[in-house]
This record gives structure tokens, sequence and C-alpha cells, in this order.
């Protein structure tokens, strides 16, 4: 079978790649003490963070796994079926997968930021020199990241099938994806919890450091004496590094292992009806992670293209030029391996209706980067009707940035539902029932160019950090402007990505949704198509699930936001009591003591992380096996159902409420940038800095922190959590 190691190999050569990029960033230059100075306070937060960080997450992870083994081994103990497993013990391979999965994901996180976290200085470094320079670093940094996250989730699952398919040969290959959904549960367990912590982390300092250092201390953006500053740029690092790398990681390997099932499911459909695509079921299932593999090299050449001029070019336009590359040999690729994989026997035309439906998907992430690009810039409407809004104060602004939020919401779905519909439509048309996979294809394309876009997520909190060295190390004004273009550019990357997240995700939730749906008909054997084909929501017991499920949102949402109001609290006390205790910091005859700040926050972020991240694991386990127990005795399936109508309308309300979050929080951050920048003017007159409507925007930027950096990010992992978590716990409810 060639296709396993066109798969592994290309991962690996991706890591090469990512290594030798590293190997590149970490040669330049790192500029004088003054800024390794600060880079290494940075450096130092970051990593205990991180540490200890992860250090409660392998706890818990593995008290997770132990009671996954006992749940796996209960069922096969006290069932007669066992569809997947005969020699080899069921709950032994879900459980490592689990493990290898969660593992995989710390680790890609931290290589990720580790990386990250030594590129500012020497973006920062080179600005003093060269504009393109410090682009190339910034962005190869990022990119070490993005290709650590993708690559690793693409040989983790590539390496767990030869895993089964070797040391379980009794196993049928078709029915080896429901033996490794573990392992995209695993880095979904890992992913809520970094994006939460992270989240809260970085938006509780950087509220304290706003609300202390901007509006009652009047001093600019990272200041050196705001004892907040350093753990500020501490969690640009652990909330968009770390945690975005975490959250596109459990993203990859959950559609991977979704698609493969849906892709075996057809190919199997397929045969039956005397209609086999050319390379049988191995080749169909085989195919998301061929594409992906593609989709690797795709990036690399788009990252690797990127360069800008020193005047006259925006350097945004040189990103654009890189994701434009990329996402054409994305296409060009899904010609391909379409072409070779997808090709049925009876139907030579089959293939392309499927390239089409990867097309939908590519097309699909543009129209997201633009939608979220026009409610996010301050170029457009939206953000400027939030900065006029800002002229009759801070209750003005928060409601003109909620009424954005809620309107943002418009344009999103309809680009979802043209996107599912159409590839539902082409799949069924090129091969029968094949919509499903359709809708897996598009999926595809639509994550096709992710390690291009994590790179470009990355790259914003590398700029924004290097501004902030250049500050504090009180560089020449004309650096700060060359940092300053690269840092608003990395605003809008780190927005867009966003965008992108949650309509991958978005597009993920029904093709994980669909595998559920086939998972659990597997598990029932004969029965499953006569017993589990639709999911009723006329029965009450599937009601109160999709009930709960909408709630799930709500309350999730509001620990997260909760938990940030929370940790911002004590940074605002300390703040104010170094202010108190050192007059001397104001004048700049005293230092303030950074380290304080950056315990307290990371105290308060890895406590107020776990009851959110529990709610999102304990609510649909605790659906399933409560309606199992007590209702079963009516309808077999009822627990089975119920959980998928708390897994389908739990992703539509987290959909509506991520893009809700997600745009409201980028336009309030971008109108206090619209009005600082100088281009904002009432009557004729410029309004800047430290002006009323100034001070409006920051109480409106403050209130979108938390919203577009913690609890909208932290959505997007819930909604695949739900899917993930019920994969590899359906027999559970059965």
């Amino acid at each position: 079978m060639v296709f396993l190691p066109i798969v592994i190999g290309i991962s690996l050569l991706s890591l090469l790649v990512a290594v030798l990029l590293a190997r590149w960033v970490l040669s330049q230059d790192q500029g004088p003490k003054e800024m390794q100075e600060i880079s290494n306070a940075i450096k130092e937060g970051a990593e205990a963070f991180l540490r200890r960080q992860n250090g409660t997450i392998v706890i818990l992870a593995v008290v997770l796994a132990v009671v996954i083994f006992i749940l796996y081994a209960f069922i096969r103990s006290h069932h007669s079926f066992d569809p997947v497993a005969t020699s080899t013990g069921l709950a032994f391979w879900i459980t490592l997968s689990f493990l290898l999965g969660a593992a995989c994901s710390v680790f890609a996180g931290y290589v990720g930021m580790w990386v990250s976290i030594r590129s500012n200085v020497r973006s920062a470094s080179a600005a003093r020199s060269s504009l393109n320079k410090a682009l190339q670093i910034a962005l190869r940094g990022g990119a070490v990241s993005g290709l650590f996250v993708v690559a690793m989730s693409l040989f983790g699952v590539g390496g767990l099938y030869w895993l089964v398919s070797t040391f379980a040969p009794d196993v049928a290959k078709e029915k080896i994806p429901l033996l490794i959904v573990g392992y995209g549960f695993g880095a979904s367990f890992v992913a809520l919890f970094a994006q939460l912590g992270g989240g809260i982390y970085t938006k509780a300092a950087d509220v304290g450091a706003d609300l202390v250092g901007k509006v009652e201390a009047g001093i600019p953006e990272d200041d050196p004496r705001n004892p907040a500053v350093i753990a500020d740029l501490v969690g640009d690092n652990v909330g968009d590094c770390a945690g975005r790398g975490a959250d596109l990681f459990e993203s990859t390997a959950a559609e991977n292992i979704g698609a493969m099932i849906l892709g075996a499911t057809l190919a199997a459909s397929a045969q039956r009806m005397n209609m086999p695509f050319a390379y049988g079921i191995v080749g169909v299932m085989m195919f998301p992670l061929v594409a992906r593999a593609f989709g690797l090299i795709a990036s690399v050449i788009g990252i690797l293209i990127v360069k800008t001029k020193e005047q006259g070019q925006d350097p945004m336009s040189a990103l654009n030029r890189g994701y434009a590359v990329t996402a054409t040999l994305v296409i060009v690729a899904f010609f391909g391996a379409t072409k070779w994989l997808l090709s049925s026997l009876n139907d030579p035309d089959a293939w392309w209706k499927f390239f089409i439906c990867g097309v939908i998907g590519v097309l699909t992430s543009w129209a997201f980067v633009w939608i979220t690009q026009y409610y996010t810039e301050y170029r457009y409407r939206p953000v400027q009707e939030i900065a006029n809004a800002s002229i009759t104060g801070p209750a003005t602004n928060i409601i003109s940035g909620i009424s954005v939020g809620m309107e943002c919401v418009l344009l999103p779905v309809i680009t979802i539902s043209i996107a599912i519909l159409s590839s539902y439509h082409l799949g069924e048309w090129a091969v029968p029932n094949g919509g499903l996979f359709g809708t897996a294809v598009a999926t595809m394309g639509m994550l096709g160019s992710a390690a291009y876009i994590l790179a470009m997520d990355t790259f914003g909190p590398i700029t924004d950090n290097a501004g902030g060295i250049v500050e504090m190390s009180k560089q020449p004004e004309e650096i700060r402007k060359k940092t300053d273009r690269l840092d608003a550019v990395g605003n809008t990357t780190k927005a867009l990505t966003k965008g992108y997240a949650i309509g991958s995700a978005a597009l993920a939730a029904f093709l994980l949704f669909s595998a559920y749906m086939d998972e659990v008909r597997l598990y029932l054997g004969s029965e499953g198509e006569t017993l589990f084909h639709r999911v009723d929501i006329a029965k009450p017991a599937v009601f109160v699930g999709g009930l709960l499920g909408a709630m799930l949102v709500f309350f999730f949402s509001a620990l997260a936001i909760k938990a940030v109001g929370r940790a911002a609290q004590s940074v605002i006390q300390e703040v104010r009591t170094q202010f108190k205790e050192k007059p001397g910091i104001m004048q700049g005859t005293e230092k303030p003591d950074y380290a304080r700040c950056v315990d307290i926050v990371t105290r308060g972020a890895l406590k107020q992380m776990i009851a959110p991240g529990l709610v999102a694991v304990g609510m649909p386990v605790a659906v399933g096996v409560l309606f199992r127990m007590f209702i079963t005795a009516q309808d077999k399936t009822i627990a089975a159902e119920s959980v998928a109508a708390l897994l389908m309308v739990g992703t539509i309300g987290g959909i509506l409420m991520a893009l809700f979050l997600n745009n409201s929080g980028g336009a309030w951050d971008n109108a206090k940038k619209y009005i600082e920048s100088g281009l904002f003017t009432v009557d004729g007159k410029v309004v800047g800095k430290k002006s009323d409507p100034h001070k409006a925007a920051v109480v409106g930027d403050t209130v979108g922190d938390p919203f577009k950096d913690t609890a909208g990010p932290s959505l997007h992992v819930l909604i695949k959590l739900l899917s993930t978590i019920t994969l590899v716990l359906a027999p559970l409810f059965i």
C-alpha cells in the first residue's frame, strides 16, 4: 500500500522543513542587550506558564485515559457486540490513541511556542535595518508552529493506522478508524484546556494592563513602567501561539479520522452496489490523509515565497500573495488526489465532482477570510460605526459593538450553508450515497492551507512582542514605525485566523456529526439502518438533549468570560498596589516587579480553566449515560439519539456564538486602534489618543477582549470536542 508511505514521508519531510526554518530563525541577530533582557523575561514567563499548564493537563489526561480504558473494558465484558476488534482489545487501542493524541498536541504546541518566543527579539532586531527581514523572520518563526501542528497531526493518524494494521491484522482495514478515534479526542481535550488557559491568561493580563496603564495612569501601550506589560506580552504567546496551535491540531486530527470513517462507509456501500472505486475501500479512506499531505507541500511553498518591499508596499499584501499561492497549489493538489484516489471503475467522471467539492472548501476559506476582514478592519463600515459611537461614551460604543457582532453571523452562515448543500449534492451526483463524503472533501479543501493560516496567526504575537521589545528597550522612532506596521498586519492575521477556524469548525462539525451517526450504526450491526437513521426532535428526550446542547454553549461562554474577569481583578489590584508602593515607577527611578504580575496571572489562569473544561467534557457523557440508564427501556437507541441532538444543536449554537464573540471583539479592538491611528476625525478635527472617544473605545476593547481571545476561540474547540467525545464514547450510549 503506497498511500501510507507517502503520508508519513511528507509528514516527516514537513517536520524537517520546520526544523530548518527554526535553525534559520535562531541564527539571526538578537539585537542589543536591552532587547535581549526584555525578550528573556517574556521567554521565562511563557515557559513557566506552559510547564505548569501542561503539568495540569497531563494529570487530567491520564485520569481520563484510565476512565476510558475501564469503560471500554466494561463494554466488551457486558455486551456481545464488538464489531471492530477481536484478538486485540478495543479498550487498549482507544486508550492508546487518546494518550498519543494528547501527547502529540502538547508537543506540537510547545515546540511552536518555543520558537515563537525566540523569534520576537530577532524580528525586532531585524527591523533596525530591514522591514522585509523582520517580516520573514516573524512569518517563518510562525511557520514552525504551523508545520509542526499539521505534520504531527497527520503523522499521528497515519502512524496509528500503521500500528493497528501491523499489530492487529485481523481487524478489517475499513474499521481501523473506529479504533483510533481516541486520537482526535485526546487532541481536543488538550486543545480545550490549552485554549482556555492561554486565553484566560492573555486577556486577564491585557485587561489589567490596559485599564490601569492606559485609562488610569495615561501611559502608552507596552510602556516599561506598567508592571503588567511583560505578563501581557507573555499572554500573546500562550494564547495565540500555544492555544491556537492546539486548536488547529485537534481540528486536523479529528477531521482526518471523521473523513476516514465516512470514506470507508461510502466505499463499502459502493462495492455492495457493484460500483467500486479504483483503489477500493483503503484508497478512499486514505484520501483525507493524502490530500492533507499535499496541502503541507503547498503551504511550505507559500511560506517561502513571502517577501515585501522596504517602502511603498503594505506587508499584508505579501502575506495575501503567499496565501493565494498556497490556495492555488492546494487546488492543484486536490485535482491530482481526487483523480488518483476517487475515480470510480464504473463512472470515470465521478472524481471531478469530488474535486469541485474540494474547490468549494478552498473558496469557503477565502470567503471567511474576506468576511472577517470586513467586520474587523477599520477601513470598513462596521468598525467605523463603533468608532463614531464612541463620541457619546462607553455605553453607545458597547451597544454598537454588540449590534455588529449580532449582524456578522449573517454572511458566514449563508457561506457555510452554500458550501454544505453544494458539496453534498455534488457528492450524491458523483456516487450514490456520496453526499456526506462530498462535505468531508469540502472540509479537507478548507483545511488544505491550515499550515499557512497557522503561520499567519503566529506571525501576530511575534510581531506584537517585537513591537513591545522595541518600545520597552527605547529604540529610535523609525524602528518603532516598522514594527508598528508589522503589528497592525499581525492584528489582522489573528482576526482572519479566528474566522478561518470557526468556518472550518462549522464544516468539520457536520462531517463529525455524520461520522458519529455512521459509527453508532456500525455498533448496532444489522439493526443499525433500521434503528438509527434519523434524529427525531419530536421525542421528548431528544428535544431535551438539544436544549441541553444549546444551554452548554451559553454556560461555557459565561464561565470563560467570568474567568477572565476574576483573573483580571487580581492583576488590576497588583498594578495599583505597585504604583502606590513604588511612586518612583512613574518617574522612571524605580523598576516595576514584572515577575509578581506574571505569577499572579499564571495562578489565576490555571485555577479558572478547570471548571469550564470539566463542564464541556462532562455534559455529553452525563446526557448519554443517564438517558441510557433511565430511558432505554422504551427505546434502545434513545440515549444515542439524545446525544446526537445535543451535538447538533450545541454545534449550531456554538458556531453562531463564536462568530458573535470573535467578530464583535475584533471590531471593538480595531475601533480603538482606528482612533489611535490619527485617521478618525470629528467635525474635521483629528481625535486621537487620550481623548474622550478614545477612553470610551478602550472600555469597549476591554469588554471585547475576553470575547475574541478567550470565549470565542474556546468555542471552536468546544464544538469539535463535543464531536470527538461522542465518537469515542458512542458504545456507551447504546
